[in-house]
Parts: structure tokens; sequence; C-alpha cells
């Protein structure tokens, strides 16, 4: 198989935490199915943070995180959590994830330095999640895909 990527030039893919951004994806499922949509973000933040916990993850809730303006601190913002002080987890419980949350996230990454950021959704039918990249001081937003109700129209 190296061979055949080596032959096509095709990079190695390397995807960031994965280990522990599968353990996330777990308890993010057991908790969607424990609790299915509809309650507010606050009480998934919670029945997150012992689901992680049970699953050995430490977490820092509620981490402040001052940003600066041309080497001032400028004021400060809130993540919902830091999962073994590498991931950042943003929660939300919207019918769906806009561009803006994922853009959150992002802001988030530049501001603190770490390298990934997962926003999970609990307020759809099903659960949904958003992993947001900061490589190399080069953040970037998961690609964009055209919604199915888009797909009909065609595109020039």
């Amino acid at each position: 198989m190296n061979e055949f990527r080596e032959w096509i030039k095709m990079p190695e893919l390397v995807i960031v935490e994965k280990e522990l951004s599968y353990l996330i994806m777990q308890a993010a499922y057991e908790v969607h199915n424990a609790l299915g949509p509809g309650f507010p973000e606050s009480l998934y933040e919670e029945a997150m943070n012992r689901e992680l916990a049970s699953r050995g993850v430490k977490l820092e809730r509620q981490k402040k995180v001052v940003v600066n303006f041309k080497g001032e601190p400028l004021g400060e913002f809130v993540l919902d959590s830091v999962a073994n002080g590498r991931v950042i987890l943003e929660y939300k419980a919207v019918s769906e994830i806009a561009r803006i949350h994922e853009q959150q996230a992002l802001s988030y990454l530049k501001a603190t330095g770490l390298e990934l950021a997962i926003v999970i959704n609990f307020g759809a039918e099903r659960v949904q999640s958003s992993r947001v990249v900061n490589t190399k001081g080069k953040a970037k937003l998961p690609p964009q895909f055209p919604s199915p109700r888009n797909l009909s129209r065609k595109v020039e």
C-alpha cells in the first residue's frame, strides 16, 4: 500500500488526536443515545463531563482564555471544555452545526494555540460533530459540502 501511495504521490493521512477524538465521540454517542435531542446545552455538557470522566479523560471545564490584541489583554472568553489539555470541546444544542460554530472553534484554536477543536451538536435527531484543525499556525475549517436540498440545482 505504501508503494501505491508513493507511486501516485499521495501524502500519508494524519488524523490529529485520533485516539482521544474516538473516545470523545464514543461519549457523545452515548450521551445522545441516552438523552436524545431537545435539552439545553448545559445538560449535554454536564452529561459529557461525567461520561468522559468515566472513560479516564481529564477535563478542564469552563476554561477562561485571555485574548490579546497588539500584545495587550483585550478580554476573555470561556471554553466549554478542554480534554486532556489538548482538544477543545464546544457543545451545541441546535438544529444543525452552522459555519459560524466552526468559525468560533477556529478562533478558539488561534487564541489557545491548540491543534484540534471538536464541535458536537446534540440538538439534531442524530449527534453531529465537526473537527476543526489548526496545523502549524494555519487553522483550517472543514470542507463545505452542499446541502442535500441544493444538490438538484445545476452547477456551472
